[in-house]
C-alpha cells in the first residue's frame, strides 16, 4: 500500500524552497527567474552586463507632486539621495511611505512591491522640522539684531562728523558754546544704551562692539575738546562806525506876487 505526504508539510516545504530560490535568485542580480511551478530558471537573453531597468516614481511631498527616475533594484536609501536634490531635504530629514507603511533605508524597492508609476509618499521627519523652526527663529533674530545696529552706526556716523566740526574749529581757537558740547555727548550716550540693549550672536556681536568703540572714542574726544574750549578767551567783536556829515541842503525859493 502507498501513503500519501501530508499536503500541508509539502506545501511548507515547497513553500520554502520557493523563499530560499527567490532569495538566491535576487544574490545572482537577477539572471534567474521564478516559473508558476515553482521552478527557478536562468531567464532568456539576461545579459549579465546589462544595467538594471529605472522606473519612474510618483512623489507626493504635501502639496507637492512630482516625478523621479530611480533604478528598480534601489533601496530607499539611495531613493532618499535623489528625493534631496528635488526637496533639500536631507536624507536622515525624510520619511517614506509605500502603501500606509514607513520603508526603512535598507529596504529594497521591488522586495517591497515598488514598481513603475508607484506613489511614494514623502514627509519631514518632525524632529528635523522642530529644528529648522528653531534654526529660522534664530535667523531672524540674527537679522533683527543687525537691522538695529546698523541704525545706530548711522546715527553715530553723523555724531561722529559733529564731533569733527567743533574739533576743527576749537583747534582753530574758536570758542564754541558749551551746550553744544554737552548736548552731543548726550546723545552720543544714548547710542551707547541703545547697542546694549541689543542682542547680538555672530557677526552681529563684532559689529556691536565696533559701534560701542567708536561712541566711547567721541566721548572721549569730546571730553577732552571742552576742557580745551574753556581755556579760550571768547573773541570779541570791535564794531567801527563810520560817520558821515549830513549833506548840505540849498533851497532855492520862487517867489509870486
Amino acid at each position: 500500500m502507498m501513503r500519501m505526504r501530508p499536503s500541508g508539510s509539502d506545501d511548507g516545504s515547497s513553500r520554502g524552497s520557493a523563499e530560499e530560490a527567490a532569495a538566491g535568485a535576487r544574490e545572482v542580480g537577477g539572471e534567474w527567474e521564478m516559473r508558476p511551478g515553482g521552478m527557478l530558471v536562468q531567464r532568456r537573453g539576461w545579459d549579465p552586463r546589462a544595467p538594471p531597468p529605472e522606473m519612474r516614481l510618483r512623489i507626493s511631498c504635501g502639496a507637492a507632486r512630482f516625478e523621479v527616475s530611480v533604478c528598480s533594484l534601489a533601496t530607499f536609501r539611495e531613493l532618499k539621495k535623489i528625493l534631496t536634490a528635488e526637496t533639500g531635504l536631507q536624507p536622515a530629514e525624510q520619511r517614506l511611505f509605500y502603501k500606509g507603511k514607513e520603508r526603512g533605508d535598507g529596504e529594497f524597492l521591488d522586495v517591497c512591491g515598488v514598481k513603475n508609476r508607484s506613489k511614494v509618499v514623502l514627509t519631514e521627519d518632525p524632529t528635523s522640522l522642530e529644528r529648522r523652526y528653531v534654526e529660522m527663529r534664530k535667523n531672524a533674530r540674527i537679522q533683527s539684531a543687525q537691522r538695529a545696529v546698523s541704525a545706530v552706526s548711522m546715527e553715530v556716523d553723523k555724531l561722529a562728523d559733529q564731533v569733527t566740526t567743533i574739533e576743527k574749529s576749537i583747534t582753530e581757537r574758536n570758542k564754541v558754546a558749551e551746550i553744544q558740547i554737552t548736548t552731543l555727548i548726550e546723545l552720543l550716550m544714548r547710542q551707547a544704551v541703545k547697542l546694549d540693549s541689543i542682542h547680538t550672536e555672530g557677526d552681529a556681536s563684532s559689529q556691536k562692539n565696533l559701534q560701542a568703540k567708536r561712541v566711547q572714542k567721541c566721548v572721549e574726544t569730546l571730553d577732552l575738546l571742552k576742557t580745551r574750549n574753556g581755556r579760550l578767551k571768547p573773541a570779541v567783536v570791535t564794531t567801527k562806525w563810520e560817520t558821515f556829515d549830513p549833506p548840505t541842503a540849498t533851497t532855492h525859493w520862487e517867489y509870486f506876487d
